[in-house]
């Protein structure tokens, strides 16, 4: 089914279209079609792939917040609708992860929502303090605020923590940490709408007045070097840290995900950030990508490139039961995925931002 894209975006994209038109009208007989092309995927992919995927994010967190202000003590049935909700904000921030630039990164907003491990030591100070806890509370401590500390609350440290045992104090906690998600989702996605900040504008206009990339092949690269940048830390920090962290042995705790065991579905979203940059696809809408430069470049490096994606989510999804049994006891199918996602990075490396480079 294909998502409609809001009729703001898409004013905002025709405007932005009728005056490049106006601006060239004189020069109809020479345009240049690569440009044209380049304007395609860097408008498709701010607008339609990163804004919407920050849409959901957005979205997904309001409506986990909204749950956790109707909990109670040995309410499981809404505790189980609540670890439901976290996956399914969870999927689409880790959808962002191949986009790791603009206000998620200037505003600090990645290391507020999803830094690991968490700090027990300060959420138990705060538990024990009797102050109030509130969003504004949680803003001094990233590892005491977002995705994994909410996950810690609902699953507890062996991941199998009941609705009876929650507290008064936890369930406060919860609503707040919560709530703070709520706000920096928001702020992300606003960051990047064309009716609040509009970061998506410097991709649309790269190389005009009004953008900070100078040209379109300067954010194509940023594009393409966000996509080696998450390959790289799923291949060489997500996966390896975990499996030899402990001088080449397993090293349970540096899992990220652990209580969860959403580990694996985490990795696969991560590539599945690349693919939607790389193919200019996201939620059924189906628009120009990296692919569609790539493709008239070196064809056959393109197929390799879309190939090697679609394997190392293969190999990730192959990997039998959680991840924190995996890495002791099938290490060789952990270690073919990360091999999958390690070729994937070279290909990025050494294929495709050079021909981006070169354009």
């Amino acid at each position: 089914m294909k998502r409609n894209t809001p009729f703001y975006l898409i004013f905002t994209v025709a405007l932005l279209g009728l005056t490049s038109c106006s601006n060239n009208s004189a020069d109809t007989e020479t345009i240049d079609t690569s440009a044209e092309l380049y304007t395609e995927v860097l408008t498709d992919l701010s607008v339609d792939v990163i804004t919407q995927t920050y849409f959901d994010l957005s979205f997904n967190a309001a409506a986990m917040h909204d749950l956790s202000s109707n909990i109670t003590i040995g309410d499981e049935a809404t505790l189980t609708a609540l670890k439901e909700a976290w996956q399914d904000t969870r999927a689409p921030w880790e959808k962002t992860e191949g986009f790791l630039y603009g206000p998620v990164d200037t505003e600090g907003i990645d290391p507020a929502i999803d830094s690991w491990p968490v700090d027990v030591n300060a959420i138990n100070n705060i538990l024990n303090s009797g102050d109030p806890i509130t969003s504004s509370l949680l803003e001094s401590n990233n590892e005491a605020r977002g995705f994994h500390t909410i996950e810690y609350f609902i699953w507890g440290l062996e991941g199998n923590k009941s609705a009876d045992e929650l507290t008064d104090r936890e369930i406060e906690y919860l609503q707040a940490v919560t709530q703070n998600l709520k706000e920096k989702t928001a702020q992300l996605y606003n960051g990047w709408a064309s009716a609040g900040d509009n970061f998506a504008a410097n991709f649309i206009l790269a190389g005009q007045n009004g953008s900070i990339y100078s040209s379109q092949k300067a954010a194509l690269q940023e594009i393409v070097e966000g996509l080696a940048i998450i390959a790289d830390e799923v291949a060489n920090g997500k996966i390896e840290e975990p499996l030899n962290g402990d001088n080449g042995s397993a090293k349970p705790e540096a899992e990220e995900s652990r209580f969860s065991n959403n580990s694996k579905l985490d990795f696969a979203n991560n590539i599945r950030s690349i693919q939607n940059i790389y193919l200019g696809d996201y939620d059924g809408n189906s628009g120009k990508g990296i692919t569609d430069i790539i493709a008239t470049v070196d064809a056959d490096l393109d197929t390799e490139v879309t190939t090697s994606i679609a394997a190392a989510i293969a190999a990730i999804e192959a990997i039998p039961g959680t991840f924190t049994d995996a890495i002791v006891n099938n290490r060789s199918e952990v270690e073919n995925a990360q091999e999958n996602v390690a070729s994937l990075l070279t290909l990025l490396e050494s294929r495709i931002l050079p021909a981006i480079s070169n354009l």
